[in-house]
């Protein structure tokens, strides 16, 4: 079975190399800890650190070299990595010259800010995508935050009158500038473990923690006046150490998440701000030039940047107009009349609302091409635009249908201004259009509504609700060809809804609308499929496949709730018998409602069906919700007892969701209980659930009762269910619900082997 991926060390030449580095690194440390404990001051062995910095490049380069997904990451880090590698050989070749030695310091102390924006644009670009346009790797935002971080520094030290601004001017800025650098790493780093998924993933805490490290090592250098030693230079090993872990992992799998213009622009601003008080603080400070140039160079920066982001505006003002235009006809789209409706609402003003419908639009498509169906769409499209008054939006919902928002005049009545807008609507659509030649006659059938000042000051639900009246005046307008209706809410309320939803429901039933599809419940110890419960759709013949949480109520408020339990049980009992006889020894769970529950007969007719198909009454649960109880105990109970005669199982449902679930099970003759997906989707992160699950999976089986979970979408849940003792496991792990014959392939698929491991007899 399917169990998420955890990020792990690579196989290979990495872990030899990641092995070096971490044995260096440990070298570097010790030798640290020696010069400590023996009062010396020294920084760590050249050729200790050379070895260090190549193997973190080879480290970097390989990760970049076998990464394609994130390859503009470690392309840029290892980039870096190869600069400090250069700097540090070059400080090493310096040193060993009495010329060059006073200067033998200058490649290390600017190495971080050459590196600096290889690296902020590699962390930039991670799990993000559509990175900016006109600056993808965020360069000026970065180099100003560190611009603005140096001026800070040297702001405090000139306040403080440190002694460290007394050294050279190159060697003074260059270990403020590496503070600055690291500083803006750490926090951007943490911004990637702030992404959607990020935090799963352990290498991004790693490369956060390896910025933090050489955060730590900058300030003990500053500290020291120069070039680190003692712990900082530790630091630095460790660093180094967490940044190779980091390479040598597998990436966790998470969502790529877009880019966010709001966090460019809102860090330069905050750039922006900053630099401008340093300005202020400097003005009346001694010596602060090298502040004060900083500074101005930061806000210039980030002023820039802030002109880049017209280019992001301009591009989100294309998108925004795309997104709200239908492509086909120009007008406005589904998106942007229900907004031009909300923003009435929110005015308090008064509309109209038309619903336009073309009538025989299929036969245009379907005789003359879908080409000439567009067509007929523009035309119409631009027919009806002289139609609008100022402030009227048309628009098209999609398929043949269009809309009209029309803001009402003050006084007029709401009902006259919405009959008005129809008038002047089918007069526009009178005449034949010109379509491939040919002459063709189109006409609408048009519904009405109007919002008669009925909504709240916020609009709350309006279009919608204006939506669902005019569809309903428009289906009465076509269905009495009188083409135009203005909704009215004493003839089309529930027709239009309810009562024709109902009555629809009713046919459907009789005609064999009602499919069952089937979610399998598998052995928590072996992954063997033991059952299904059965879940029933409504095949629509025009809305489609309906879920039963769009039917069941109205089925339930209008009596309709015993003929579909029946329909189901009927289907149930008949898929599970063939399966039976197939050789497929699964148990069928169907659920009852509160009506079912008080229906006395109900018994009598599931008897029946399981002697009409030789189904043997194990083979059949029937799951009840504590809810459902409560409504009449007597008779319910009374109704489960006659049920759990017969042989059947009776399952609660939902358990622990409701009051007195233990009452229950000492008087109700259960066999078993179905964990509600509250609990499993809490197990893991819940410790007050995890005993919750564990107390009730203890107490069902002191009662000699199955334990089902529901809603297991994860392997890490299975795995702990397995460790509770759990039984059965029912969720989208393992599989959706799905019609008996994709049910079978999955069957045929999965549970075979799993079958021939525990020894069950395969189908015959």
């Amino acid at each position: 079975m399917p169990v998420p991926s955890r990020p792990r060390l690579l196989p290979g030449a990495p872990r030899w190399t990641l092995a070096v580095v971490l044995l260096l690194a440990a070298t570097v440390v010790a030798e640290v800890a020696n010069e400590r404990a023996a009062g010396q001051a020294g920084p760590p062995p050249s050729l200790l650190a050379l070895a260090l910095h190549g193997g973190v490049c080879v480290m970097l380069v390989w990760r970049a070299r076998t990464m394609p997904q994130e390859r503009a990451v470690w392309e840029r880090l290892a980039a870096g990595a190869v600069v400090f590698s250069a700097a540090a050989v070059a400080t090493t070749v310096l040193g060993l010259f009495p010329a060059t030695r006073d200067v033998a310091a200058l490649p290390m102390t600017w190495a971080p800010v050459l590196a600096f924006p290889l690296v902020y644009g590699g962390l930039v670009r991670w799990n993000r995508f559509g990175t900016n346009l006109a600056d993808p790797n965020d360069v000026l935002n970065g180099s100003s935050a560190v611009l603005a971080m140096t001026a800070v520094l040297n702001t405090v030290l000139t306040a403080a009158g440190s002694r460290l601004l007394d050294g050279p001017w190159w060697q003074v800025q260059g270990l403020l500038a590496q503070v600055a650098t690291a500083g803006v790493l750490v926090g951007t780093s943490l911004s990637v473990i702030g992404l959607g998924g990020m935090r799963r993933d352990p290498r991004g805490w790693l490369v956060a923690g390896a910025f933090a490290l050489a955060l730590i090592g900058h300030v003990g250098a500053v500290a020291q006046g120069g070039v680190p030693s003692g712990w900082p230079a530790a630091a630095f090993a460790l660093g180094v150490c967490s940044l190779a872990v980091a390479a040598a992992m597998r990436p966790a799998r998470v969502d790529p998440q877009p880019t966010d213009p709001t966090a460019s622009t809102v860090g330069a601003f905050v750039v922006i701000l900053a630099s401008t008080a340093v300005l202020g603080v400097d003005s009346g400070l001694d010596g602060a030039g090298a502040a004060t140039w900083c500074a101005a160079l930061a806000a210039i920066g980030s002023s820039v940047r802030l002109l880049v982001n017209v280019r992001e505006l301009a591009q989100l003002a294309v998108s925004r107009r795309e997104a709200l235009t239908d492509e086909l006809t120009g007008l406005a789209n589904r998106r942007a009349v229900l907004r031009r409706i909300d923003e009435l609402c929110e005015e308090g003003s008064s509309l109209s609302f038309a619903l336009l419908d073309l009538d025989k639009f299929k036969e245009v498509n379907d005789g003359l091409g879908h080409s000439a169906g567009d067509e007929l769409l523009r035309l119409v499209a631009a027919r009806l635009r002289p139609v609008l008054r100022p402030g009227d939006l048309l628009g098209r919902l999609g398929g043949d249908e269009f809309a009209v928002v029309a803001p009402t005049e003050i006084g007029a009545a709401s009902e006259d201004a919405a009959a008005a807008l129809g008038r002047r609507l089918v007069a526009h659509l009178g005449e034949p259009f010109r379509v491939g030649g040919m002459s063709v006659h189109v006409a609408a059938s048009i519904g009405l509504a109007s919002s008669g000042g009925r909504f709240p000051a916020e609009g709350a639900g309006a279009p919608e609700l204006l939506l669902r009246w005019a569809d309903a005046a428009m289906y009465d307008a076509k269905r009495s060809g009188t083409g135009v209706a203005v909704y009215d809410s004493t003839r089309h309320a529930d027709s239009s809804t309810h009562l024709g939803l109902v009555e629809q429901l009713r046919t459907g039933i009789r005609t064999g609308e009602l499919v069952l599809h089937h979610q399998p419940q598998v052995d928590v110890a072996t992954g063997v499929p033991l059952g299904v419960e059965a879940l029933v759709r409504w095949a629509h013949p025009v809305r489609g496949l309906l879920g039963p949480t769009e039917f069941l109520p109205l089925a339930e408020v209008h009596g309709l709730m015993g003929l579909v339990t029946d329909e189901v049980l009927r289907q149930a009992v008949a898929q599970a018998s063939a399966w039976w006889h197939g050789g497929r020894r699964l148990r069928m769970s169907v659920n009852l409602s509160a009506s079912n529950l008080l229906d006395t007969d109900l018994p009598h007719r599931v008897s029946g069906l399981l002697l009409d198909h030789a189904l043997p009454p194990e083979a059949l649960v029937l799951e009840v919700t504590e809810s459902v109880l409560i409504s009449d105990p007597d008779r319910s109970l009374a109704v489960v007892a006659r049920l759990a005669d017969l042989g059947v199982t009776v399952s609660i449902d939902d358990f622990g969701t409701g009051y007195s679930s233990l009452s229950y099970l000492r008087e109700l003759p259960v066999g078993e209980l179905k964990l509600d997906r509250s609990f499993t989707s809490g197990l893991l992160t819940d410790t007050r659930t995890e005993a919750i699950v564990a107390s009730t999976i203890t107490l069902a089986h002191r009662l000699g009762l199955r334990v089902v979970a529901e809603g297991v979408e994860h392997g890490d849940t299975l795995a702990q269910l397995a460790v509770l003792g759990c039984d059965d496991s029912q969720g989208y792990l393992h599989s959706p619900p799905l019609p008996a014959d994709r049910l079978e392939r999955w069957l045929d698929q999965v549970r075979s082997p799993a079958l021939q491991a525990a020894g069950v007899p395969a189908r015959t």
